[in-house]
Parts: structure tokens; sequence; C-alpha cells
């Protein structure tokens, strides 16, 4: 359909197959203003409930996918990493899609790297893409998906990295910076299990969306590819978890072992000690003793101060 005073934020582009003659419209909006949503509600006559759900201001905790007259309305969160290193976070990406014949409508809630990569292979070679061969927004839509989908991937190897360098970390001893590295991998699987968990169920209804352009059979085996990727996403993520916890169950033992060798050295070391004070006290009840006594005192505490160390020594407490 003819497009007419586009806001600058919308990015568009045409995937067409000259041999067919079919043509299939990607339009990419990254946070969506008041500007972009009217120019969706004119130009598609989109719900409102739909569109307001797609404004920038506006976020969703679930996935959601509802199919209305003439459109699919589907709202999918993505694990994408924050800036910040080595103890970058790993935060939920919010993405709209609007499906229909001969048009896919994306609107994230922040510029998504993949997204605007594919975006941009899509500008520059868009005859290498399936889409291009079907001319058709289902097959478009899992072409993207799969991008999105693959840069998880991405994200669960910096994770084996971190759990590789949280082990070095242990073992060379260094607790406080082990401590801090486990928890933030913790928050970032538990992150990326939230996001991803709900993937394959929503995954499993698109198999069954119709197309016109598209075997349903055909259809089914695309997606049946993206389904088998959230399942080894899944499987990656249940074995870092457990890597993990091995991680944090080792850095505790290793803490608590070294808090209670330092704890018996202060209680030998009191013990010695408060031994030496009482001959001391006893000693200096005896008044009659004088000063003269003062080195046969010191001796018998040295005495008895090194008759302690060498049972303690003995039986191996030190």
């Amino acid at each position: 359909m003819p497009l007419k005073k586009t806001p600058k934020n919308i990015q568009r582009l045409t995937i067409a197959n000259p041999q067919t003659g079919l043509s299939v419209d990607w339009l990419n909006i990254n946070s969506p203003g008041k500007a972009e949503i009217e120019f969706l509600r004119k130009t598609y006559n989109f719900k409102l409930t739909h569109l307001h759900a797609s404004s920038a201001k506006s976020s969703s905790e679930r996935p959601v996918i509802i199919h209305e007259d003439g459109y699919l309305f589907m709202i999918l969160h993505f694990p994408v990493r924050e800036d910040g290193g080595q103890n970058a976070k790993v935060a939920a990406a919010e993405i709209e899609f609007f499906i229909g014949h001969g048009f896919i409508i994306t609107l994230p809630s922040a510029s998504l790297e993949p997204l605007n990569d594919f975006f941009n292979l899509c500008k520059k070679d868009s005859a290498s893409l399936l889409s291009h061969e079907f001319a058709s927004s289902a097959i478009l839509l899992y072409e993207i998906l799969n991008k999105l989908l693959s840069y998880s991937f991405v994200l669960l190897d910096k994770n084996s990295l971190a759990i590789a360098e949280a082990e070095k970390i242990i073992l060379s001893d260094e607790q406080k910076k082990a401590a801090g590295l486990i928890l933030n991998l913790r928050h970032n699987l538990i992150n990326m299990r939230k996001i991803v968990q709900n993937h394959k169920n929503i995954i499993k209804q698109l198999m069954a969306m119709p197309s016109s352009l598209i075997p349903a059979d055909q259809l089914k085996k695309y997606y049946g590819r993206l389904v088998e990727q959230t399942k080894n996403i899944w499987e990656i993520l249940e074995n870092q978890r457990e890597m993990v916890e091995v991680l944090r169950d080792s850095h505790e033992s290793l803490a608590n072992y070294k808090l209670s060798s330092i704890m018996k050295t202060l209680t030998i070391f009191y013990v010695i000690f408060s031994s030496l004070t009482l001959i001391a006290a006893i000693f200096s009840m005896n008044t009659a003793a004088g000063a003269a006594n003062f080195w046969l005192i010191l001796a018998g505490m040295a005495v008895a101060g090194l008759v302690m160390f060498l049972i303690f020594k003995i039986k191996k407490w030190l």
C-alpha cells in the first residue's frame, strides 16, 4: 500500500521478487512516539490498544500474541547485553510486531544490534534472503526471529567465558572479585531464563499461522527450526546455571575454610595469652614475693606458653 508523509523515525524497505511480482514491506521503528503511532493508525488501521502497547512509554511483562482481522499482533522479549565490560548486565528488550499480508512492522523499545544489522543486510543484499524468494511476511518474520534468537548464542558464549574466568579467580584466591563475578553471572542467567522461557510456546503458535503464499508444511518446517533453537538455548542455560551453582558452592567452601582457619588461629592465640594472663594474676597476688621473683614469673609464663604451643602442634591444630 502507498505510504505518504512517513515520519523520519520510520525505517522502511521493500523486498521484492521481480520474477513473481510479489513484495513484502518491512517497517522498523525504534522507540516509537506519537507521530509514528498516529501514522500506523491512519495507514494500517491497527487497534488503538495494540498501538498504545507499542508506545515507547509502555512495556509488557509477558509475551503476547493476538490474531486480529487482517493482521497478527505480537510482543516478544529478547536478551540484550548492557554496556559494562566484564560485569555487563543482561536485560530484556521488548519488540512489538504487526504482521499482515505483504507487510511486517517491528517496534523495538530500544535500538537492537541484531535487528538493526539484519535490517541493513536486507537493504544491501535482499536477493540473498529467503523472504526474497517467497516475498512473504511469514518468511520474513522467520528470518527476523532467527537472527534475534541467534544473538542469544553470542550472550551464552560471553557467559561461558565469564564462567571460565570465575573459576580461575576462585582458584587464585581472589574471593571478593570472585563473589562479584558469580553474583553477576547468576543475575544474567536468571534474566535470560525469564526472557526465553516462553519463546518456544509462542513460536509453536506461529507454526499454525495461515499464509496464502507458503504451504503449511513448509512453514511448519521453518518455524520448527526456531523451536529447536529455543530448546538448544534453554539446554545451554541449564548447563550454565548448574556450573555457576557449582562455582558458588566452591567459592563458599573456600571462604568458609579460610574463615575457619582465621578463627582457629585467633582462638589458639586467645587460649595461650589468656593462660599467661592467669599466671601473671596468680603471682601478682603474692605481695611478699617482691620484684626479685619477676624473672621467675616471666620464665614460668614462657614455659607455659611453649608447652601449650607444642600441644597444639602435636594435635595438628596449627
